[in-house]
C-alpha cells in the first residue's frame, strides 16, 4: 500500500500522513498538523538513495569535532601547561593530525552531495563553499606539518582558530543551502492578523 507523505511548511520535515494523524504536530518544530502540505519526492530514486545515506552530514560532524576541539585544547594547555597529563596532550595531537583527513572526506562528500542535490557545483554559494573548503584543508595540513608532538605554539593556535573560523562560515553557508532545499512559509492567524512564519 502506497503511503501518502506530508511536509511541514515552516521547517521542511517530511513524514507519513498516517504518523502525523497519530502525533498531531510536527516532531521537528512542534507546528500543528494544519501546517503540513502534501509532499511528493522530486528527486529520482538513485539520487534519493545517495542523499539518504547522509554521508556528508556524518563526515561534517566528524570534522567539526576536531576543528572545535583542537583550539580549545591548545588554549587550555597554554593556560595550564603543567596541569594536563600525557593523555590530554595526545588527544590534542590526535585532533590536529586527524583533522586534515576528515576535512578531505567532508569536502569530497560535500561535492558529491551538492552535485546530487543541485545537479551542479557551479552555483555561487557552492563555489564559495568549495573555496573555503580548500582554504580550511590547506590550513589544517599546514598545522599538521608545523606542529611538533606536544608543542603547541601561537602559530598552532592561530592555524587552529583560522580552521575554526572557516568551519563556522561553511556551516552558515550550508544552513542557507538547507533553506533552499526546504522552502516554505506558513501563515498563522493570530487574532485578526495573519503572520508569515
Amino acid at each position: 500500500m502506497d503511503e501518502t507523505f506530508v511536509r511541514c511548511k515552516p521547517c521542511g520535515y517530511v513524514m507519513k500522513e498516517s504518523e502525523l494523524h497519530k502525533v498531531g504536530v510536527c516532531p521537528a518544530c512542534g507546528m500543528p498538523a494544519g501546517a503540513f502540505e502534501p509532499y511528493r519526492e522530486r528527486v529520482s530514486d538513485y539520487r534519493k538513495l545517495i542523499l539518504d545515506l547522509d554521508i556528508h552530514p556524518i563526515a561534517i560532524h566528524l570534522s567539526q569535532t576536531f576543528v572545535g576541539l583542537a583550539p580549545l585544547l591548545i588554549i587550555l594547555n597554554m593556560i595550564f601547561p603543567n596541569l594536563f597529563s600525557d593523555t590530554f596532550i595526545s588527544v590534542t595531537n590526535f585532533s590536529i593530525y586527524v583533522l586534515p583527513f576528515t576535512l578531505v572526506l567532508s569536502t569530497i562528500s560535500g561535492a558529491l552531495d551538492g552535485y546530487t542535490r543541485f545537479k551542479t557545483l557551479d552555483s555561487p554559494l557552492l563555489k564559495i563553499k568549495i573555496i573555503y573548503s580548500i582554504i580550511i584543508i590547506v590550513l589544517s595540513f599546514t598545522n599538521f606539518f608545523v606542529t611538533k608532538p606536544g608543542e603547541f605554539t601561537p602559530i598552532t593556535l592561530g592555524l587552529s582558530l583560522a580552521c575554526l573560523y572557516c568551519a563556522v562560515r561553511l556551516g552558515l553557508w550550508g544552513k542557507k543551502l538547507l533553506n533552499v532545499i526546504m522552502p516554505g512559509s506558513l501563515f498563522i492567524n493570530i487574532g485578526k492578523k495573519k503572520i508569515k512564519v
